[in-house]
């Protein structure tokens, strides 16, 4: 049983979460571009009404939110199902990155890593779910990243988000195929975005928003579940997956330029 794609995105009620900047306002002017019908969320406000402006009438609707406050995200989700009558696509691409190492660890800066990339994403799908559930279609995409594959340097707080992002998305997939609704763990490489701009160190395989986007949105119209990118750096962090500790930790210490 293979779930299933969006062929057509022309007409499709996407609520895209994180469309302010990076890989999300990549994705929402891609969006725009084929007929979507977005909405469009992040805390900041003017990027979101400068992509509304450059759409169609009545192709969008800003909604701001912060994803760590469950009322903005239920108000939001009323105010589609007013508008729309519901969602098509969940696109969550909210994040947050700090570098941690346990020289510089805080526990705060933890506690707010996990909220937003974890947490942030449970509570959208949670709102958005019941709705899914009683007409057995829709979509539901999370961006994560490979940095959840396995440990990592800098990612102390971040990896550890993005892990259980990818158990979340396994989790939600064996629980919603029988029921019509397709689920996409997206998990970039390195990304070129504001928050990869505070990396000190060289990232391999780095490639561009758009080129991000161009990924997300050819996995989902396939169905793909593991929608994963650019193959060349995420196959290799997929392969380390499997090797045994004492080789894996050599490999990175040997190959990651920190």
């Amino acid at each position: 049983m293979k779930q299933l794609g969006i062929k057509n995105f022309s007409g499709k009620r996407i609520w895209l979460i994180g469309a302010s900047s990076g890989i999300g306002e990549a994705c929402a002017k891609a969006f725009i571009e084929k007929g979507a019908k977005v909405a469009l969320s992040s805390r900041r406000v003017e990027p979101l009404q400068k992509l509304a402006a450059s759409a169609a009438a009545n192709q969008t609707v800003v909604l701001p939110v912060d994803v760590t406050k469950d009322n903005q995200i239920t108000e939001a989700y009323q105010q589609i199902l007013q508008i729309w009558g519901g969602v098509d696509l969940l696109l969550f691409v909210s994040g947050v990155y700090t570098p941690l190492r346990a020289n510089n660890f805080d526990f705060k800066t933890a506690e707010q890593t996990i909220d937003a990339n974890l947490l942030g994403p449970m509570r959208a799908v949670a709102t958005v779910l019941p709705e899914m559930l009683k007409a057995h279609s829709g979509h539901i995409a999370i961006v994560g990243s490979v940095a959840g594959y396995s440990g990592l340097p800098k990612a102390l707080a971040y990896g550890p988000s993005k892990a259980a992002i990818i158990n979340f998305c396994e989790t939600l997939y064996y629980d919603l195929l029988p029921e019509g609704i397709s689920v996409h763990m997206i998990s970039p490489g390195f990304v070129a975005t504001e928050a990869t701009a505070q990396n000190d160190f060289e990232m391999p395989a780095l490639i561009t928003a758009d080129q991000a986007a161009s990924e997300i949105l050819s996995g989902i119209e396939q169905g793909e579940f593991d929608i994963h990118f650019p193959k060349r750096f995420s196959g290799f962090l997929k392969f380390l997956r499997i090797l045994p500790y004492p080789l894996y930790f050599w490999i990175v210490r040997r190959f990651v330029k920190i």
